[in-house]
């Protein structure tokens, strides 16, 4: 059973930083495109970040250019977005997701609040 458990959200200044954790359990990790999405109250899903297998390959929404960066730890099952100079249009639900044997699999969630 594929289980994604997000973590590290909270309320952050603006100009502030946050590190989000997904820990991924219930399939191989390493052989599995991994993404961060998030969800702003009467907002539509949107990809936030993606990474590939072997960490080569990333994309970024053009909102999040040069401020966030997603890494992934294979040994640990775990894939980050490190979130720096955060703006008050970043507060959301941030979504892990992965796609595994044909199905979207997605995580609870994490708050993240930027509000001064």
């Amino acid at each position: 059973q594929v289980q994604l458990v997000e973590s590290g959200g909270g309320l952050a200044q603006p100009g502030g930083s946050l590190r989000l954790s997904c820990a991924a359990s219930g399939f191989t990790f390493g052989y599995y495109t991994m993404s961060w999405y998030r969800q702003a109250p009467g907002k539509e899903r949107e990809l936030v970040a993606s990474i590939g297998t072997d960490s080569g390959n990333t994309n970024y929404a053009d909102s999040v250019k040069g401020r966030f960066t997603i890494s992934r730890d294979n040994a640990k099952n775990t894939v980050y977005l490190q979130m720096n100079s955060l703006k008050p249009e970043d507060t959301a639900v941030y979504y892990c997701k992965t796609r595994v044997r044909g199905w979207d699999c997605w995580g609870q969630g994490t708050q993240v609040t930027v509000s001064s």
